[in-house]
């Protein structure tokens, strides 16, 4: 992952974000859209993403199902209540935090 020490602790905040905009994701899809919409400046590695995966839909954050494509399974996830209500709140308090970052950034 690129540029790490910035983007470790905001993982889970992106993950969810994410899922709060599309029906459901798998883990793949996950990385090339970060990837996408970063255009390149964070690289979400599998060993970044799977732990964080398995973590959040043990916290109930989302649940999963796996569907066959061409044969092989493919495992999506798609956020719960709890999951869309946290995310809601981890958005507000990240937008507060950049706001913050923003205004000591630009004294």
């Amino acid at each position: 992952m690129k540029k790490s020490s910035l983007y470790k602790g905001t993982l889970q905040n992106i993950i969810l974000k994410l899922l709060s905009k599309e029906v459901k994701m798998y883990g793949y899809q996950i990385t090339q859209k970060t990837k996408e919409l970063t255009q390149g400046e964070l690289e979400m590695t599998e060993g970044a993403l799977y732990p964080l995966l398995h973590k959040l839909e043990s916290d109930g954050m989302f649940i999963s199902e796996i569907q066959k494509i061409n044969g092989r399974d493919r495992k999506y996830y798609l956020l719960t209540e709890k999951g869309k209500k946290q995310q809601a709140e981890q958005e507000n308090e990240m937008k507060s935090y950049l706001l913050n970052l923003q205004t000591i950034f630009n004294i």
